[in-house]
């Protein structure tokens, strides 16, 4: 095996459905019963700022229902080795949840933003929440009751691009978990680390929209299959 010295790692809605968490849309293009344009747009809160608050508070409530699965964990370890030996190892995700975190990985970029951190739509303020948006509590930074959730919404720009791009262009290994291969810019991440001539692949429950873009697949549930992969990197690695 060639030896592996950057990794970058994209993880999707797949590997926190293993939790218990809802995968972002449905067939009927609906989000826990919601529309995705009334809840996942700045023009849906514009429209009814009470339902787009009440429906963030319910799902950052519902994080302390779940816990981490053997897949989060095994990223963890699998950072944890990198990092030792003075490897890179980059974890993005597009999930809002902190399972990552809670299994143990200490550096997370959240392309998407996070459900436990709060944005002022006034003076652009982002800081760690536990509060309830729903109640408007005033901005720490501002004194404004502008809060709503540090969360990237559909036509907002996702969050450290330039640090994800940089990290691909610069990778050995470029690995997608649990992603439907359809939400962009992340979708678009293989081809970017295929043209920098880094290998990929794809772990997922079944082929993703662009499955076809990766070199190598492995399908079947997240918590079965990266724990698998990540005990075979390592039992390789010089």
């Amino acid at each position: 095996m060639t030896e592996l010295s950057r990794i970058v790692i994209l993880t999707g809605a797949g590997i926190s459905a293993e939790s218990g968490i809802d995968t972002f849309r449905d067939a009927g293009g609906l989000w826990e019963k919601h529309a995705i344009e009334d809840v996942a747009t700045p023009e849906g809160f514009a429209r009814d700022p009470d339902l787009v608050l009440g429906f963030y508070d319910l799902r950052r409530a519902g994080l302390d229902r779940v816990e981490p699965n053997d897949a989060h964990r095994a990223l963890a370890r699998l950072e944890r080795d990198f990092q030792d030996v003075g490897r890179e190892l980059l974890l993005v995700t597009q999930n809002v949840d902190d399972l990552h975190e809670r299994g143990g990985s200490r550096d997370v970029v959240h392309m998407h933003g996070e459900l436990r951190r709060s944005l002022c739509s006034h003076c652009g303020a982002r800081k760690a929440f536990g509060s309830e948006f729903s109640k408007r509590p005033p901005c720490n930074a501002c004194g404004s009751s502008g809060l709503r959730p540090d969360v990237v919404w559909f036509g907002e720009m996702p969050y450290q691009m330039d640090r994800i791009y940089d990290a691909i262009s610069k990778a050995d290994l470029f690995v997608s978990i649990g992603t439907s291969g359809a939400v962009y810019p992340a979708a678009g991440f293989v081809q970017e680390a295929k043209a920098a001539g880094a290998d990929t692949l794809e772990l997922n429950l079944e082929p993703s929209g662009g499955s076809h873009h990766f070199a190598e697949a492995r399908y079947g549930p997240a918590g079965k299959l990266v724990p698998q992969w990540v005990d075979e990197l390592l039992a390789h690695r010089p």
